[in-house]
């Protein structure tokens, strides 16, 4: 670990030399362009002097990512170190980083629609495969099922990238305080002041199947907006064929409405859709 947490202090003194990753919500993730961690993407996150809530989300995240393994889905060998910065501490994921051109974004902007359907259909399985495989587990668990944290490997099929904050037994107060805690937005922080509740709601779609698919499917749809009523056909054929009652309902509840937003950000990815922990 002490060998590990060098390597990584070195990496992000030397950041600018990077390779900027997929742009994070919580962090802006880096691929170091050399040295030996040039295989890996780095992910810093805010630091503070919270000894105790950082030491249990390190647990925590070991949990989340024994129960994505014992789900059924994988993910890159990855790390959560805690460096201390004179007194101050930064936790930092360090990830195996695995080729652009294996996104789950990118493969679907850059395929044709058939194939674009194939590959979502393939990622909606895996998360139907994840929530099945915790569906008896007693702790509070769920998934950033963004298309932006999902990349496809030739062998495993759809590859899970985003572990952090780790969600698995966190209350969705104590979740949306995280939140707070570690996004880099102004205005984030601002609004959890002001209004937590609105920062809170951000997470809802992440713990259940139907929030988790509309993410998914809402992502694919603004990566290819010109084919959005067929990706909604293909939607409601998906729900009909793999969904009970409940479950279908809710997702096409979900696909029928705009997600709200929070203020007027033009940029603004939607309310619960683009604020990814890191992707």
């Amino acid at each position: 670990m002490s060998e590990l947490a060098g390597q990584v202090r070195a990496a992000l003194a030397d950041a600018r030399a990077g390779e900027p990753d997929r742009m994070g919500y919580f962090s802006a993730p880096f691929r170091p362009s050399s040295g030996p961690l040039s295989t890996k993407v780095l992910k810093p996150y805010r630091t503070g002097r919270d000894p105790e809530l950082l030491e249990q989300l390190v647990r925590r995240h070991e949990s989340y990512l024994d129960c994505l393994d014992r789900a059924g889905l994988p993910v890159p060998p990855t790390r959560l170190l805690l460096l201390d910065e004179h007194g101050f501490l930064r936790p930092v994921v360090v990830q195996d980083a695995v080729p652009r051109e294996a996104l789950l974004s990118a493969l679907i902007s850059g395929r044709g629609l058939g194939a674009a359907l194939q590959l979502l259909e393939g990622a909606a399985d895996s998360v139907c495969s994840f929530w099945a495989g915790v569906a008896q587990r007693p702790e509070r668990i769920g998934l950033h099922a963004s298309v932006h944290n999902f990349a496809i490997d030739a062998t495993a099929g759809a590859v899970y990238l985003d572990t952090f904050p780790p969600l698995i037994g966190y209350s969705r107060d104590d979740m949306g305080r995280l939140l707070v805690r570690f996004s880099e937005s102004g205005l984030i922080r601002g609004i959890g002041s002001l209004l937590p509740g609105r920062v809170r709601e951000i997470q809802d779609p992440w713990y259940t199947l139907p929030g988790n698919l509309g993410l998914l499917i809402e992502g694919a749809m603004r990566l290819r907006p010109q084919d959005r009523e067929a990706m909604l056909g293909w939607a409601e054929a998906y729900a009909a064929g793999r969904l009970d009652a409940s479950d279908r309902s809710a997702l096409l509840t979900v696909l029928s409405r705009p997600r709200p937003r929070i203020g007027g950000v033009g940029r603004a990815r939607g309310f619960g859709f683009g604020l990814r922990p890191n992707a």
